[in-house]
């Protein structure tokens, strides 16, 4: 379950610091699902006095969608205008994703557990359905190309509250992934190509998506100015 302190240090931020507090939301919603497995929570002991409410999953995914929300960020991908994902999506939602630089929003960061990048993929202009695919690639370094690499993968289905996780890069692989710098320091456009044998279930209730292949170009900052503040954040947070 996330801690209150830091949806409330999320609701302060804007900008690039607060789409680091969305993945923190990704990985509270995620931790609250392996943990409770298929069953809803339930507790009928009384709340304590002036205790501090901890909204469910559905809606950290609401706080989650407001934190990514589209009309921060710009209209394109890559400034290179070629940045892209494509994927065949099957299951609880079928779609085939092919979606364009223009309109598509990418970011990608450094993850430390374990060590790798995310990288993020949503359609600015809408859709039906309206899905925000998180690619947790492991291994991959600042510069390096990567192959056989394991990948978790997220799938949330906005404005719904459904969320679906591999929970875990076992069941994802990325067959090969290429970096080139961008003109900033320690930017990089990360095109990859991979394949998922297993789906991604629902952390809550039933069903489970099948991305059965996924090729993607994306974005990725190896920049860490705000790292401190973030692990104390996150700290901060598990302390309460």
């Amino acid at each position: 379950m996330i801690p209150t302190i830091v949806l409330r240090h999320c609701n302060s931020l804007q900008s690039r610091r607060l789409r680091r507090c969305g993945w923190l939301l990704v990985a509270g919603v995620l931790s609250a699902g392996a943990a409770m497995g298929q069953a809803p929570a339930t507790n009928t002991s009384p709340a304590a006095p002036h205790a501090p409410a901890v909204p469910p999953a559905g809606a950290l995914a609401t706080e989650l969608a407001a934190a990514l929300a589209p009309a921060t960020l710009p209209a394109g991908c890559l400034p290179s205008g070629d940045g892209y994902l494509r994927a065949h999506v099957a299951g609880a939602v079928d779609s085939e994703v092919d979606w364009p630089n223009s309109g598509t929003r990418c970011e990608g960061e450094p993850r430390d557990k374990p060590p790798g990048v995310r990288m993020s993929f949503h359609r600015l202009t809408g859709g039906a359905p309206d899905l925000l695919f998180v690619f947790g690639l492991s291994g991959v370094r600042e510069g390096q190309p990567a192959r056989a690499a394991g990948a978790n993968l997220t799938i949330i289905v906005q404005s719904t509250g459904r969320i679906y996780s591999t929970l875990g890069d076992h069941r994802c692989t990325i067959d090969s992934l290429a970096q080139r710098p961008l003109a900033a320091k320690h930017l990089f456009r990360v095109e990859a190509h991979g394949f998922c044998t297993q789906p991604a279930r629902a952390v809550r209730g039933p069903g489970d998506i099948l991305v059965s292949t996924f090729d993607f170009a994306g974005l990725v900052s190896y920049d860490d100015t705000d790292a401190h503040d973030d692990k104390d954040s996150a700290n901060a947070g598990a302390e309460h």
